[in-house]
């Protein structure tokens, strides 16, 4: 269960902070301090009182306890647990519920007594919350306080459901939801509107008095808010910030949530470097956008007044470092996203050879490909590339309900103009207009009206494909089986995915390959994706030689881009080319103007797709490259 190897002879970081490679390991470490600590107590006849939290960040560390409970015997008979919240009001049986995610991901599978159970009463009168929240307290009490308290951290850096604002001596009580955290809650609760505005949550105050508190934080999604946490000031705007006053807390986060502390984000600040071509582009590229000065014009006291004194004195003069960095960013642009024919390849992204290539574009969604790379998708076809695109899922989750009986009253229009009968079709028709009038928030649609959404997603995605230039023969819709499983089942086998996956690219043997790198996809769907496509190309290695010559590129969609000094490939787009993608984008109605699930960003999806290759090409002008309309980036993965 390796941790990251550090130097940590400086850090920012006013708490321990524990870094693991990935969530996995970190849970199984988190899961086994709990079981060391029932243990523990179990050998003094003592009961154990935890402090449970719910969402996404701890079910690896319940899974791993109810495997330590079936095969290593772990015990929870003498376990009482207390969670730290619950929306309200909220029935117990509702699949929002956390009393429901708790059953679901742990009690359900444990030797735990119930009646050690305490979980946040959502069904409580208002009158009758106050005295509720002081009977929680006064139980906890009674019992010795808590053992240890395990916590996530939202993205406004509350701790339980303690929101921005709240008191650091507080207790159990309701609260307030910040609309942020709303938002996040939105695709559990099918749509925000349905979220509850309020919570019972047990208070800082409450959880600090806990012998050992553990806040885990997983996935680049949390690096910023970790970093306010445990780097900045002591601030009610930042509640998880007032565990820096305890001597009992430790943060434990994989190294995606760790991504933006300083000692792993700018680590020339606080220590000694290794200085290797990645970190010396990092830092270069890093000091001229802080100083907002072209890279060429960097000085050796701009270095040295910067934590970069070793580097100038390593690897100097600091001119001949500017224009080697300069070079390497230089060489990253490229109008030729498929190689130029006839060209020397020796300092271009992609190879020359072959001039015409077979190349794949694989979409987790049916828009994925022109919001995320449509300018060059456009360039690949017009170069004269075998282009294919390959739609992974449906993305029948993301179309309004009146948008599916729309078409649908179409279909039905359209049927009697042609004097076709049509009495099928009505009684799907009330069908559907009876299933959605009685539908409740998050419910899964029935499966015609799935596959009325599916169609009208299929149409767009040809419709935008058709428009960037490929023939109907190359659009290919895979429809992978996990993303319908995902709507019923909570453990999902990618097997017929990843078979499905590797049938496609033996069809038609790519030389590129290009996947959605958008690993903070607020869906998820883009990681699932990526990694089916990982798990076939490791597997073709094995017996396919066409795959040695096959190279793979992340883009990055309507979420994030690369930073600059990650980015391998640069393609440059004219103000024409920004339109021409602008009007594939427009192919996809069903999510123009507010798409279903759009995230915390307001604005469409065509604009944050435009705002952010504009941005990046200005990023690129500012470190003192040419000025282009705009970019679209790529980074090469090794398989």
């Amino acid at each position: 269960m390796p941790r990251l190897n550090l130097l940590e002879e400086t850090r920012f970081e006013k708490l321990p902070v524990t870094i693991y490679d990935n969530a996995a390991d970190a849970s199984i470490a988190v899961a086994r301090r709990i079981a060391k600590l029932i243990k523990s107590k179990q050998r003094n006849n003592e009961k154990t009182v935890l402090g449970l939290a719910t969402g996404v960040t701890p079910i690896k560390v319940y899974a791993e306890l109810v495997r330590m409970h079936k095969e290593d015997s772990l015990s929870f008979k003498d376990v009482i647990t207390f969670n730290l919240d619950e929306y309200y009001p909220m029935r117990p049986t509702s699949a929002q519920s956390y009393v429901t995610f708790m059953k679901d991901n742990l009690f359900n599978h444990i030797d735990i007594d119930l009646n050690n159970v305490h979980i946040p009463d959502g069904t409580l009168a208002k009158d009758e919350v106050a005295d509720f929240c002081l009977e929680y307290e006064r139980k906890i009490t009674a019992l010795g306080g808590l053992d240890m308290q395990i916590l996530g951290i939202g993205r406004t850096g509350h701790i339980g459901f303690n929101e921005p604002g709240s008191a650091p001596n507080s207790g159990t009580r309701l609260v307030t939801l910040d609309d942020l955290t709303r938002s996040d809650a939105s695709r559990d609760f099918g749509g925000k509107e349905n979220v509850p505005t309020k919570a019972i949550t047990m208070g800082i105050g409450t959880i600090f008095k806990a012998r050992e508190i553990i806040l885990m934080a997983w996935s680049k999604k949390k690096a910023s808010i970790l970093k306010k946490a445990v780097e900045g000031e002591i601030s009610a705007d930042v509640p998880a910030t007032y565990l820096q006053l305890s001597d009992h807390v430790e943060f434990i986060v994989d190294k995606d949530a760790a991504s933006e502390l300083t000692r792993l984000d700018t680590p020339w600040l606080v220590k000694d470097c290794i200085w290797d071509e990645q970190i010396i582009k990092k830092a270069v590229t890093w000091l001229a956008l802080t100083l907002n000065k072209p890279i060429l014009k960097l000085t050796e006291e701009d270095y040295n007044n910067h934590g970069m004194a070793q580097l100038a004195t390593e690897k100097g003069p600091v001119y001949n470092i500017n224009i080697n960095i300069f070079n390497k960013l230089q060489h990253t642009i490229t109008g030729w996203p498929g190689g130029k024919p006839n060209a020397d390849d020796s300092q271009r992204p992609e190879r020359a050879e072959p001039a015409k290539k077979r190349t794949v574009i694989f979409s987790p969604h049916p828009d994925d490909d022109v919001i995320s790379m449509g300018g060059t998708f456009i360039r690949l076809a017009d170069q004269g590339h075998e282009v294919h695109v390959a739609y992974q899922t449906s993305g029948n989750t993301a179309v309004w309900d009146d948008d599916a009986l729309r078409y649908v009253e179409f279909s039905i229009d359209f049927n009697k103009y042609q004097k076709i009968d049509t009495t099928q079709l009505e009684d799907l028709y009330m069908r559907m207009r009876s299933f959605l009038k009685e539908k409740q928030p998050n419910q899964t649609d029935s499966e015609e009206i799935l596959t009325v959404k599916g169609q009208i997603r299929k149409g767009e995605a040809i419709a935008g494909a058709r428009y960037a230039g490929l023939p109907d023969e190359r659009i290919h819709f895979m429809n992978l089986p996990f993303y319908d499983r995902f709507k019923s089942q909570k453990s999902v086998s990618y097997e017929d995915d990843i078979k499905q996956t590797m049938d496609l690219l033996n069809m038609i043997k790519p030389h590129q390959i290009f996947a959605a790198g958008d690993f903070a996809d607020p869906h998820g769907t883009h990681k699932v994706c990526f990694d089916i496509i990982i798990n076939a190309l490791k597997r073709l290695r094995e017996t396919e030689e066409w795959i040695k010559d096959c190279w793979l590129w992340l883009y990055r969609g309507a979420w994030h881009e690369f930073p600059i000094h990650e980015i391998e490939m640069a393609v440059p787009l004219s103000p024409e080319e920004v339109t021409r993608k602008r009007l594939a984008i427009f192919k996809h109605q069903s999510q123009k103007d507010m798409p279903v699930f759009p995230g915390e960003d307001s604005r469409e999806f065509w604009v944050r797709a435009e705002d952010r290759t504009k941005e990046t090409a200005f990023c690129y002008n500012q470190l003192g490259l040419a000025e282009y309309e705009a970019i679209e980036a790529f980074v090469r993965w090794d398989y």
